[in-house]
């Protein structure tokens, strides 16, 4: 009766395994899912929807966006690394959650190199030091001099700790050497009002919240945090060749899956971001966001991921940023 038993067991596990090709062959024969872990407005639902649009004219099944926000995107990606690894859940992951946060937190309840597997880089974009019109700030070099002058009398907003624009801040707080003040906001919307109102004094902020209130007048751009220019801000100069060398933040958009999606998935997905990124469609979404578009096969993204994770991981430390 053992024998007989281990017999049936090893031919259903046969079966499985043999049905696991036709599955991935079949992918997808249903909506397909990706969830945002911020809430609705930001710069990833362009990409989503973008992605989305591409994949149901090649593959003839729609892609269903879904907000899952909270705790810095912490509730969206838990949600994800518990679903089935069948392709059908995907994430629209973002610098914070997938690497920011693992050396944030001391107890994250997820593990993203163990529990996500990566599919493509989307998209990579600076930020931008923006500072109130009245400050006497026009240069990074001002804002050096002014910083040092005046010591801890500078507060910068961000949308939250950890995140990319705190972040930004607290790099060049330690490669500039000055003393300045992190002020935490519930968000970019709410940060960047205070800061046109004149409330605060400056704001590491995403470029393509920022280029409105530039274009405007309303705020002054200083510096862009990248190593390169921003398309949609060329004559902004960058922080790095304005006085802090090395300096360099890019936000950054990224798919991911669950861990154990088969490769084969993972590989038709990052084909399909690729092709909606280099679409008419995707070259004007990029340039009317300022964002450039991500490249690479899935293991090139990992590598990505890892090196982003010690960088913030380094500084975390070095800056002694604690978990709110």
């Amino acid at each position: 009766m053992k024998l007989l038993g281990f017999g049936t067991a090893l031919a259903a596990l046969s079966v499985a395994l043999l049905g696991q090709p036709a599955n991935a062959q079949n992918y997808p024969n249903r909506p397909i899912t990706i969830v945002v872990p911020s809430a609705p407005g930001g710069l990833s639902d362009g990409f989503v929807r973008l992605v989305g649009d591409s994949i149901q004219r090649s593959w003839g099944q729609p892609v269903v966006m879904e907000h899952r926000p909270g705790a810095g995107g912490i509730v969206g990606t838990q949600h994800v690394v518990g679903a089935n690894p069948d392709g059908y859940t995907l994430l629209m992951g973002n610098i914070g959650p997938l690497a920011i946060n693992p050396g944030l937190y001391k107890e994250l309840p997820y593990d993203v190199n163990r529990q996500l597997a990566p599919v493509a880089l989307v998209s990579v974009y600076p930020n931008v030091l923006v500072v109130h019109p009245s400050l006497p700030i026009n240069s990074i070099g001002d804002m050096i001099r002014y910083a040092k002058e005046k010591p801890g009398t500078l507060n910068y907003a961000s949308a939250g700790v950890g995140q990319s624009q705190h972040l930004s801040g607290e790099m060049f707080r330690v490669m500039a050497d000055v003393d300045i003040v992190h002020v935490m906001y519930r968000g970019t919307g709410p940060a960047l009002a205070d800061l046109v109102g004149g409330h605060i004094e400056m704001m590491f902020s995403n470029v393509p919240a920022a280029v409105p209130y530039i274009q405007s007048g309303r705020l002054r751009a200083v510096g862009v945090t990248g190593l390169s220019r921003s398309k949609a801000l060329p004559d902004v100069p960058t922080i790095d060749e304005s006085g802090v060398p090395g300096y360099n933040v890019i936000s950054w958009l990224a798919l991911v899956a669950p861990a154990g999606t088969p490769p084969e998935i993972v590989e038709r997905l990052n084909a399909e971001v690729i092709k909606a990124l280099a679409s008419p469609e995707g070259q004007k979404h990029l340039e009317m966001v300022g964002a450039d578009a991500g490249t690479g096969s899935p293991a090139e993204f990992g590598k990505f991921l890892l090196d982003e994770q010690k960088k913030w991981s380094d500084l975390i430390k070095k800056a002694n940023i604690q978990q709110p």
